[in-house]
C-alpha cells in the first residue's frame, strides 16, 4: 500500500511539473534561435579576464545541453572568439541556468538553487582561465 500511495504521489509531482519543464524548453529555444553566434563575435574584447566573465554570461543565459554547445563552441572559435571565452561561454552554457531557474527552485528550492547558479558562474570563469592556461603550458 506504501509503494502505491508513493507512486501515485511521484506521478502528482511529475504531471505539475511537466508544463513548468516544457515551458522551460520553449524558452530555451527560442533563445538560441533569436541569438546568433556572429553576435557573440561582436562582443568579446580579446581581454582574458572580461572575456570569460562575458563568455560565462552569456552561457548562463542562453544555457543548453552538451550536444549544441560543441558547435556553438566551434562556430566561435572560426569567427574569432578567443579561447578562454568559448571554454567559459561553454561552462556557462551546461552548468548555470538562468533561464531554467525557476524550474530548478520549484524542484530543488529557491536557496540551493541560486546558490549553485552563483558556484556555477563562478567556477566557470576560474576552470575556463585554468584551462587555457594549462593548454598553454603543454
Amino acid at each position: 500500500m506504501r509503494i502505491k500511495k508513493a507512486a501515485l504521489k511521484t506521478l502528482n509531482n511529475f504531471l505539475q511539473v511537466i508544463p513548468i519543464i516544457l515551458g522551460v524548453f520553449l524558452l530555451l529555444s527560442l533563445v538560441n534561435i533569436a541569438i546568433s553566434p556572429s553576435f557573440y563575435a561582436k562582443i568579446f574584447t580579446h581581454n582574458s579576464l572580461l572575456d570569460s566573465v562575458i563568455g560565462a554570461a552569456l552561457g548562463s543565459i542562453s544555457a543548453g545541453n552538451p550536444l549544441t554547445s560543441y558547435i556553438i563552441g566551434g562556430e566561435l572559435l572560426e569567427q574569432g572568439v578567443g579561447l578562454i571565452a568559448v571554454t567559459a561561454f561553454l561552462l556557462g552554457w551546461v552548468t548555470v541556468g538562468l533561464i531554467q531557474l525557476p524550474a530548478e527552485s520549484l524542484m530543488l528550492g529557491k536557496r540551493f538553487a541560486i546558490i549553485r547558479n552563483i558556484i556555477s558562474f563562478i567556477m566557470a570563469i576560474i576552470i575556463a582561465i585554468l584551462t587555457v592556461f594549462t593548454l598553454t603550458l603543454i
